[in-house]
């Protein structure tokens, strides 16, 4: 099986990152008491840290770093499309080379952030509409694609002229936009 590549706004990864990982944490309070206990107050959820490394190889490697970096430095938080995890939105918060780049070889590392309910909030949006882009004058009729074995969700945005996001925006139903399976039938317009 083939994997879609990771997409985070209008930056798509020639090739996905060869590690990646997923922090999920929880704030813990420690009060010490006497005779040498301490008790923990559980204090929720916090942010998820993604990080992971990768690397651009060949004649364009560095100019594809630049465009990695031109897109730390947009303002606000992004939706970060995994090939397997389900979509977030977060902030790219680091991102460093992870050696001295050549011209053909540049090795990095990132890191995105994204509050505790960054998901639950960014699928919500997706479920009532929040997040789509308002209806173009002069469409009345949703139009469906199905989907055959190969292809993946921005193949088929392009096909139909439209921005995966806006795809995306129309098929809450999709948990994970990376993972979609022939026969299952996805709104296009």
């Amino acid at each position: 099986m083939e994997l879609a590549p990771m997409r985070y706004k209008d930056f798509v990864w020639p090739h996905n990152p060869r590690t990646y990982t997923i922090e999920y944490r929880r704030a813990m309070g420690e009060h010490k008491v006497p005779f040498g206990r301490y008790h923990l107050q559980d204090l929720g959820p916090c942010k998820r840290v993604m990080k992971g490394e990768g690397e651009f190889v060949g004649p364009k490697a560095y100019e594809q770093f630049k465009e990695l970096a031109s897109v730390f430095y947009a303002d606000g938080p992004g939706v970060l499309i995994h090939p397997v995890w389900q979509a977030a939105n977060v902030y790219f918060v680091e991102l460093a080379l992870a050696q001295e780049p050549r011209r053909e070889y540049v090795r990095y590392t990132f890191t995105f952030w994204e509050g505790y309910d960054g998901y639950q909030a960014y699928a919500r949006q997706m479920e009532t509409g929040a997040a789509r882009p308002a209806d173009r004058s002069g469409e009345t009729e949703a139009v469906w694609h199905t989907v055959v074995k190969g292809e993946n969700l921005w193949q088929i945005a392009r096909a139909y002229g439209e921005a995966p996001e806006r795809v995306i925006g129309l098929n809450p139903q999709l948990k994970n936009p990376s993972l979609i399976y022939p026969g299952e039938r996805v709104r296009v317009k």
